[in-house]
């Protein structure tokens, strides 16, 4: 691959911040990770943002060598994570993230007045707050959110490598 330019410096650095610089596979997100084109480099002759993906070595092995990650999951994963990015915080990604690591959880507790860190779950028929914890000068001290059915298929779906869309 010595004709192969290597991919911009900027461009790289999406590619990472928008993996969190961590493997872009939901049920993985080990660091440290590579670049990975989708369409090989060979095939499309270029570095593109919508074609890049980062994996960790472990997952880059598992396209490669052991074929068990294909290249349609692939561009599922590099999609959601687009549309992920997108509608959800960090906060509502780390709350997607814990139910994506731990199937069988189907309450989180947050700390109190998190409704707004977790608003466009709530919006979007993920989560529901089901309780509070005691209140200290007016604010409740925790809430508790209940994932819901559509939230769990959401949850499966990414995980699976289906489409969020």
């Amino acid at each position: 691959m010595k004709d192969r330019p290597p991919i911009p410096a900027q461009l790289k650095r999406d590619v990472l911040v928008e993996a969190g610089h961590r493997c872009a596979i939901p049920t993985c997100k080990t660091y440290p990770v590579d670049i990975h084109h989708i369409i090989p480099y060979e095939t499309c002759q270029k570095h593109a943002f919508d074609n890049l993906i980062a994996l960790c070595c472990t997952c880059h092995s598992r396209y490669h060598r052991y074929e068990d990650i294909d290249r349609k999951s692939l561009q599922i994963y590099k999609t959601n994570l687009g549309l992920l990015n997108h509608r959800y915080g960090e906060i509502e990604r780390r709350v997607l993230q814990q139910f994506c690591d731990k199937p069988e959880l189907e309450i989180i507790r947050l700390m109190g007045l998190s409704e707004i860190f977790v608003l466009f779950l709530l919006k979007d028929g993920f989560l529901l707050k089901i309780t509070e914890g005691p209140h200290i000068n007016g604010s409740p001290s925790w809430e508790e959110y209940r994932l819901t059915a559509s939230g769990r298929q959401f949850v499966d779906n990414w995980r699976q490598a289906r489409s969020l869309e």
